[in-house]
């Protein structure tokens, strides 16, 4: 691997310029795109308020404006640090509190605008780039041409940027990741030099790694789960001093964890509720699919879907790169270089697949479980790169080099896309509320009704930010229904329930039309006969007058 270890010029040009313009994407128009149902909690969380609290004050038929959603969306006096945790561990305990709480601290710094809370994503984000070049050199042990692939396709993946300006914990996830990973490869190298006193250290920091991911990102367990077969394949199942160094580094590490554990068995039913209420079915076939699709969002999205044409004509010369990396791997390199890659992308797919099959429902938000895959790729990418580009022939060597730019064009046409756009595919049941918004502001005097049930929760909240002052909201709890004012050009019904919408049709003698639709949710615009007549009124004046 002695031609890995130097990097051209043009080479280390090119990645400072793809560092330069993936940071400057991953800060640029962070509050262009809707701020959606999960950012929605994330914001609720850090106000210190439970969702029954602001179901209790708001959802009671009142009229209310944008400003009611704003008190419930920062953090103030009369919730302290100390309510955001209690609120997670009341309601969402699969979501443990180390970016909550962060994130609390940083909003209390830069304020609450969308901006502002993203932004701390966007800066994360840039740590993963010495995170992966340590993890590469401790896996592939060679000081440059690998790490530095490795960068360039971090800084230009589209999935990467989706992730730096989201304001969740998916980010401080992946970082944990890569840290985590690097201190286990030292750890296990320092062991086998038989280093005792920087040995221990090492270990130390692996279990303090291993304790932060956990309290990042629940899944972390699956992470652990892959260094655990990862560490025991590699001393044959035999019990050496690393296994025991491992076990026991490892075990402190769940023990950190272990007060919020008991927090999770002690809330089990809300647990199991928290994580079922946003699962969703679908037939094995469209998930498989929707699996394949995230390869190909690694390095290049346009926001297509698995339904779109085109997405049948590029996803599989990606996934052919990506299969062909992972075959190079596992024949050019030893076999605890391609054995800890591949581990990495196995063990969480696998879990999701199984967690599908048990259970015949998958989160909505299962592409985002898949970060350790998509880590797990683009290492293989990017050794098989840093290999490729100046080995064999001189015409191997250009194609090579023409794929290397290939990638890297893709990228930053993604990012050129994803930049000018309201709303992208990670925003989910959330897509389309900028078009709903549209249609709303273009009313006079829009009312619009909704209650607290499923996503409308979080869906209503979102659709405040989008829409005009004059806009006004009639939230109800438990489908009452409610007592329409007078005033109002056009009442909307957001995503009601079937029974409840023709509860409504019933009381006011109406009919109602669908505005909007997808597979989320319905918007509904309720016609009444006084509204009806009121517009046919000028009409008939005409027609007497003339």
């Amino acid at each position: 691997m002695r031609h890995l270890t130097l990097v051209p010029s043009w080479l280390r040009f090119l990645i400072i310029v793809l560092l330069v313009v993936g940071t400057f994407f991953r800060f640029f128009n962070l509050g262009g795109k809707v701020y959606w149902h999960d950012e929605i909690y994330t914001s609720l969380r850090i106000s210190g308020y439970t969702a029954a609290e602001v179901k209790q004050r708001i959802f009671n038929e009142r009229i209310i404006s944008q400003e009611s959603f704003a008190k419930f969306q920062r953090p103030h006096l009369e919730k302290g640090l100390g309510d955001t945790i209690n609120s997670l561990a009341i309601e969402d305990p699969q979501q443990p509190p180390l970016y909550y709480i962060i994130t609390r601290f940083w909003v209390g710094i830069f304020g609450n605008s969308v901006t502002a809370i993203r932004s701390l994503s966007a800066v994360i984000s840039l740590l993963a780039f010495p995170c992966v070049y340590w993890l590469c050199r401790e896996l592939f042990n060679v000081p440059l041409s690998v790490p530095f692939l490795a960068i360039a396709l971090m800084a230009v993946s589209p999935i990467h940027l989706a992730l730096a300006q989201e304001a969740q914990a998916y980010i401080i996830w992946l970082v944990t990741i890569l840290l985590c990973s690097a201190s286990l490869l030292r750890a296990m190298r320092l062991e086998s030099e038989d280093k005792d006193a920087t040995r221990i250290v090492a270990w130390g920091i692996y279990a303090v790694m291993l304790a932060i991911s956990l309290y990042t990102f629940l899944l972390s367990v699956f992470v652990a789960v892959a260094h655990g077969i990862y560490v025991i394949t590699i001393a044959r199942l035999r019990f050496t001093k690393t296994v025991r160094a491992y076990l026991l580094a490892s075990l402190t590490g769940f023990l950190i964890f272990a007060p919020w554990m008991l927090i999770i068995i002690a809330n089990f039913w809300q647990f199991d509720s928290s994580t079922s209420s946003i699962n969703i079915q679908l037939p094995l076939g469209i998930l498989i699919q929707s699996w394949l699709m995230q390869v190909n969002r690694i390095f290049f999205d346009l926001n297509f879907g698995f339904e779109n044409p085109i997405s049948y004509l590029i996803t599989p010369i990606f996934l052919i790169l990506v299969g062909y990396a992972i075959y190079f791997l596992c024949l050019t390199t030893n076999f605890r270089v391609w054995f800890f890659i591949v581990i990495l992308i196995a063990v969480p797919a696998l879990a999701l697949m199984l967690t599908y099959l048990i259970f015949r429902g998958i989160n909505s938000r299962s592409e985002w479980y898949l970060i350790p895959s998509y880590l797990g790729v683009e290492l293989a990418v990017a050794y098989l790169l840093a290999t490729q580009l100046y080995n064999g022939s001189y015409s191997r060597r250009v194609i090579w080099q023409t794929i290397l730019a290939l990638v890297i064009i893709c990228g930053l046409i993604s990012y050129r896309v994803s930049c000018q756009s309201e709303t992208w595919w990670n925003k989910v049941i959330s897509y389309s509320n900028p078009k709903v918004a549209k249609i709303i502001n273009q009313a006079a005097r829009p009312l619009v009704i909704s209650d607290g049930s499923g996503i409308n929760y979080g869906n209503i909240f979102s659709l405040s930010y989008l829409v005009e002052p004059k806009v006004k909201f009639q939230l109800v709890k438990q489908q009452v229904i409610p007592q329409i004012p007078n005033g109002f050009s056009d009442i909307f019904l957001f995503n009601p329930s079937e029974s409840w919408r023709q509860a409504i049709k019933a009381k006011y003698q109406s009919k109602t039309i669908i505005i909007y639709g997808d597979k989320h949710y319905l918007v509904w615009k309720l016609i009444q006969p006084r509204i009806l007549w009121q517009r046919a009124l000028p009409r008939r004046k005409k027609i007497l007058s003339g």
